[in-house]
């Protein structure tokens, strides 16, 4: 008895003491066990993982646009908060972000595939931020430090030609195709057409007004600064808003339902979209391929490089020349008429073949 007093009294004083060890059927086990964990808790240096990250999200809340801040807060409670929840900040190894990293990369979908490389850094990124802000508040070295993406293949993009657009639009049920005329040569985002209202059309002007998107059913602003722009009505986008007005001009949104409502892009791709493709025997491609065509055709027609990228909302030709520069002939044009004389040709000639 005397021997196990004194290593009682040892294990207090260097405080590894277990209560629960000794006395498992105590009824002060609980309490004892409660008293640990604050215990450890106020002589760790930083929070847990899990506290950190739900203030970390409150914080951010304020700067980041609504779909923003939905994905992130989704990929944190999904995915980084069952892994390192309970761990303190600067307990979190190098070694255990790159075993979790590994994990994910293999981790199988319900369709049978494997995260891909950029999904994975996506998860990954919100990781990043939040123990590198940690490490600046709590003063230790952050663990992913050095960590580098996993690499990305580069997709390449795939436009429709002038054919296929004419093809789809001619095509097309008729209370979609000033929708899908104007998709196809304003190159606006998904969000950016669905969220679109009739203020923003100045007629006048000839010119859409790009300042807000509708993301998850609700309306805010655009992806990015300057996402936020000005976009020059060709001929075609014209007359299919002029068209669009007779049927829509009395309510908010530009194209909606009978109840006034936004369209819901899920439905129309599914209902719409892919019928069509398959209808006509075009290779499958997702809706946000219309506004890499309308960039194609821009750029093919001639117009110069920077004023397409005003048009598509990039601050700077960096992304254009990446990811189009195979469709780039020349830097003659910069004011929208090499395209309309394109459009206008070929409108032309498919009519007088039409009335032959």
């Amino acid at each position: 008895m005397r021997k196990l007093m004194d290593r009682i009294d040892a294990e207090v004083l260097l405080g590894t003491f277990d209560y629960q060890a000794y006395f498992p059927n105590s009824r002060k086990v609980t309490q004892f066990a409660e008293q640990d964990e604050r215990r450890a808790e106020a002589l760790s240096r930083t929070p847990r993982f899990e506290s950190f990250a739900e203030g970390w999200l409150d914080e951010n809340e304020v700067r980041w646009r609504p779909s923003y801040c939905a994905t992130t807060s989704g990929t944190v409670r999904k995915y980084l908060i069952p892994r390192f929840g309970e761990q303190y900040l600067d307990q979190i190894k190098r070694g255990e972000i790159l075993e979790f990293r590994a994990e994910l990369r293999k981790r199988r979908l319900k369709n049978g595939r494997t995260l891909s490389p950029d999904r994975v850094n996506h998860i990954i990124s919100p990781l990043r931020m939040m123990l590198d802000e940690a490490a600046l508040r709590y003063d230790f070295m952050s663990p992913m430090s050095g960590i580098k993406g996993l690499p990305v293949g580069r997709s390449d993009v795939e436009p429709f030609t002038l054919d296929e657009v004419q093809a789809i639009l001619t095509t097309v049920r008729d209370d979609f195709r000033t929708y899908y005329t104007v998709r196809f040569f304003t190159g606006m985002r998904t969000g950016e057409i669905d969220g679109l209202q009739w203020r923003y059309v100045d007629f006048d002007r000839r010119e859409v007004l790009v300042r807000q998107a509708l993301v998850n059913g609700e309306l805010g602003a655009t992806k990015t600064d300057g996402s936020a722009r000005d976009i020059l009505m060709s001929g075609p986008v014209h007359e299919a808003l002029a068209e669009q007005h007779k049927v829509t001009g009395h309510l908010d949104f530009v194209f909606c339902n009978a109840a006034g409502n936004p369209l819901c892009h899920r439905n129309v791709t599914k209902r719409v979209w892919y019928p069509i493709l398959r209808h006509l025997g075009l290779r499958k491609r997702r809706p946000y391929n219309s506004r890499h065509t309308a960039a194609t055709l821009w750029l093919a027609s001639g117009e110069n490089p920077e004023w397409v990228a005003r048009q598509l909302g990039h601050t700077t030709t960096e992304m254009l020349f990446r990811r189009y520069s195979r469709f780039i002939p020349n830097l003659t044009r910069q004011d929208g008429s090499a395209f309309e004389r394109l459009l206008d040709q070929s409108f032309s000639s498919n009519s007088e073949e039409s009335n032959e």
